[in-house]
């Protein structure tokens, strides 16, 4: 149930995100785009994996999703989304598991939830079962695109629970990629973000798989138009509100200077090999360290770590707040403690911090982390 104050809030979004996007109700509604069949394959419902200009190799795409028996395609109604589920409808592997497909209804668009409904026609008529999960409740009026992706996540997550899909497939590309870490590097990312999207990752107990990474846009819309098969197009893509949309338009620019998308995908790649490296190197170090780990407390002696480099330490300190305490601090506050605790270890001097619900002490003799006590309320 949505209570007063949900509503005021929810309204005041609506009314906000409505002015953002659009001059008029009908300007701010998805427009579908409805092409023609390719004239390659007349009358055929799907383009053959494999076989023609426009032509995609599903069974080569979609091989990664063979490690799940039952998959939940998230579908929201865009070219690429809509090329991921025709593509799964042609996919061998299809008849031994089980394919779901689900749309997102934010309620920020007027229009979206019949847009929502329309998907599940399309996807119904390709054979599988659709479930429209709608965000509802109080939402927030700043940030609106990351806590809107935050809460579809969630919504994904919980279908996929209830439904029993061990895994959640993605339609992001290419494209996407570059976006996202060009996005990421104007934010001073560290290396972990600067390796963008990994095609298979964890989201909470399911598996996240992005299969078309490898794809650009074009080719995906082109997959949907040799279809004959129509697909929405979100106006909000195109609104400079939202920062995405302004580093689109840069894009252009960078790419007459050589910063287009395959270099970007470049700058992933290489950043996803070093945090390899570093995760790797960090772990053998923290296995080797004459530590004590007990539930609730870490300690070392600090010798073992004052000559270990920053960035080291700074994920040994993120793996042990994490043990603890389950938290996972910004990468920005880790960056500060590690600073803190490496100068005090250098100089010899004492520190303290707390940081993720975990309290931190330095020495001469040791480095000490302890899960912090929750503190007690004395109010009657």
């Amino acid at each position: 149930m949505i209570n007063s104050a949900g509503r005021e809030s929810f309204s005041r979004l609506r009314e906000k995100v409505a002015r953002e996007c659009a001059t008029d109700e009908g300007d701010a509604a998805a427009q579908t785009h409805r092409p023609s069949p390719d004239p390659a394959s007349p009358g055929h419902p799907l383009p053959l994996c494999g076989r023609g200009m426009n032509a995609l190799d599903c069974e080569a795409l979609l091989a990664p999703l063979a490690k799940a028996r039952a998959l939940l395609l998230a579908v929201s109604g865009g070219p690429d989304s809509v090329a991921l589920m025709l593509l799964a409808a042609r996919w061998s592997g299809r008849s031994r598991r089980a394919i779901a497909v689900a749309t997102v209804d934010h309620g920020l668009r007027p229009g979206s939830g019949d847009e929502a409904r329309r998907v599940g026609e399309w996807a119904t008529a390709l054979g599988f079962t659709h479930h429209l999960l709608t965000f509802a409740g109080d939402k927030p009026v700043t940030r609106i695109q990351e806590r809107a992706r935050a809460a579809r996540y969630a919504l994904l997550t919980q279908c996929a629970l209830e439904i029993g899909a061990e895994a959640i497939v993605t339609a992001h590309h290419a494209d996407d990629q570059a976006e996202t870490i060009l996005f990421r590097l104007t934010r001073g990312s560290g290396v972990a973000g600067l390796a963008g999207m990994a095609a298979s990752s964890k989201l909470g107990e399911r598996l996240l798989l992005r299969p078309l990474l490898g794809l650009r846009k074009q080719q995906l819309e082109a997959y949907c138009i040799a279809a004959g098969h129509p697909f929405l197009r979100d106006p909000s893509n195109e609104n400079p509100a939202f920062a995405r949309t302004r580093l689109r338009k840069l894009r252009g620019l960078l790419e007459t200077q050589g910063l287009d998308a395959a270099a970007l995908a470049r700058l992933g790649e290489r950043a996803a090999r070093a945090e390899l490296a570093l995760a790797w190197s960090a772990a053998s170090i923290a296995d080797a360290l004459p530590a004590l780990r007990a539930l609730d407390e870490f300690s070392v002696a600090a010798r073992a770590l004052r000559e270990m480099p920053r960035d080291i330490l700074q994920r040994i300190l993120a793996a042990e707040i994490a043990r603890l305490s389950g938290a996972s601090p910004r990468l920005e506050r880790l960056e500060r403690a590690a600073a803190k605790l490496a100068e005090a270890l250098a100089a010899g001097t004492n520190a303290k911090l707390t940081i993720g619900g975990t309290a931190v002490a330095v020495s001469k003799d040791a480095l000490t982390m302890r899960r912090e006590t929750p503190r007690r309320n004395t109010t009657a």
